[in-house]
């Protein structure tokens, strides 16, 4: 299934000839020139490696360079804004995050564009597993030490997130919720400090991407207690998923979609999504992907757009029960 493009050739027929004419002329040209995909969030983190391995398949696929431009702030909110604000103009696509796509509308009291039309779905590229992990000197060897450690010492036992808002932060309070248990959230800036500072014993735990932790459980410095996902981990088999450890509603994923400015041609959406579907379902994309613990998706709009509407409703319960405040 893709954009309907019976709907598109029937909404130019009904239009007045030169406009017809414009739009297909756009149809058969684009692109016309480079493209730009913009990247949320800062050079060498895992969306950047997502964005750029993405770039450049769909390069070939279009013949037109793709540019790699990195606009990150407001958890991904900035980026985001500024694909909103391109006006039609489809040579300019960005990636939008969980953060950006279902969360920071919950918590900043206004957002600098409206979801719902200043941007334009295009697919779901990849969906990142989570994972509970614990400094290896704690103690704790699974997740039922866990919780009977976090319920021997309500409010002592602290998990460190990427920041005030962030996924990781959300799921931390889903866990709580759902599990039970009182632990004290510590915010950082960002998956690094919060991991330095869990391999320095400065916090107990984090919930962060796979690919985030995997080098340092590989190592053993770090403890792999469960996956928050409905199935396991490829990169490590033996982690059980919360599911599987009675809390199916632990589920949080980490997610970009590519999306496109709201006011862009439909025709050329059109184009957008069948070479980013191609690049995504390719078998050099879906094993880049999976090296840093990524599932490689290419959805179509109509289902991206569903998706962003159960993902906002999801959070913004989280938000709601947890009284999540930006700082």
């Amino acid at each position: 299934m893709t954009i309907n493009r019976r709907a598109v050739l029937g909404g130019i027929a009904a239009l007045p000839p030169l406009f017809a004419r414009g739009q297909a002329h756009a149809q058969a040209a684009f692109p016309t020139k480079s493209m730009t995909l913009v990247i949320p969030f800062p050079a060498g983190g895992p969306s950047d490696v997502f964005g750029r391995h993405l770039a450049q398949g769909m390069a070939s696929r279009l013949g037109q360079s793709v540019v790699v431009e990195n606009k990150s702030g407001a958890a991904g909110v900035t980026g985001v804004d500024f694909v909103a604000k391109s006006g039609s103009d489809a040579h300019v696509m960005g990636m939008m995050s969980t953060s950006a796509g279902a969360i920071m509308q919950h918590l900043m009291p206004k957002m600098p564009y409206d979801p719902a039309k200043d941007i334009a779905p295009i697919t779901l590229m990849v969906r990142v597993q989570e994972i509970l992990v614990v400094n290896s000197k704690l103690g704790i060897d699974d997740f039922k030490g866990f919780v009977a450690a976090a319920k021997a010492r309500p409010g002592k036992l602290t998990c460190g997130s990427a920041g005030t808002g962030s996924i990781t932060h959300l799921a931390i309070e889903l866990l709580k919720h759902e599990a039970n248990i009182d632990i004290l959230h510590v915010p950082y800036r960002g998956a690094a400090p919060a991991t330095n500072d869990l391999l320095a014993g400065t916090v107990d735990s984090t919930l962060l991407d796979v690919a985030v932790s995997l080098a340092h459980i590989r190592a053993g410095s770090l403890k792999a207690l469960a996956v928050t996902s409905d199935t396991r981990s490829p990169l490590l088999p033996d982690v059980p998923t919360m599911r599987e450890l009675g809390l199916p509603k632990v589920n949080s994923d980490n997610w970009y979609a590519l999306i496109s400015p709201g006011a862009a041609l439909l025709a050329a959406r059109q184009k957008i999504y069948e070479a980013a579907v191609a690049t995504l379902r390719s078998k050099e994309i879906v094993d880049a992907y999976a090296a840093v613990g990524g599932v490689a998706v290419g959805n179509t709009p109509e289902e991206l757009a569903t998706f962003l509407r159960g993902e906002s409703a999801k959070w913004a319960e989280v938000v709601k029960f947890a009284n999540v405040k930006l700082e």
